[in-house]
């Protein structure tokens, strides 16, 4: 039986998958607010992105950034 494979099939070589959910940082780099096409700001703790803008805070699940409007939450007052 032949032996799985080290790393996730799309991982570059030498790089293992994210286990830790971090977001890789190049994809923050890149990522807008699908809304008001403006910045993000991520919020290790929560594990979220925050667009203040458009006031919503989109989840990140294992790792990858949910960017869908209707998945977000609202941000509360004073967030």
């Amino acid at each position: 039986m032949p032996k799985p494979p080290d790393t996730a099939p799309n991982a570059a070589p030498n790089e293992a998958p994210n286990a830790s959910g971090e977001v890789d940082p190049r994809l923050l780099e890149i990522l807008v607010c699908p809304v008001t096409h403006g910045p993000l700001d991520y919020d290790r703790g929560r594990a979220e992105l925050i667009s203040r803008a458009a006031r919503l805070a989109y989840p990140i699940r294992d790792g990858v950034p949910i960017m869908l409007p209707e998945e977000a939450r609202e941000l509360g007052e004073g967030e």
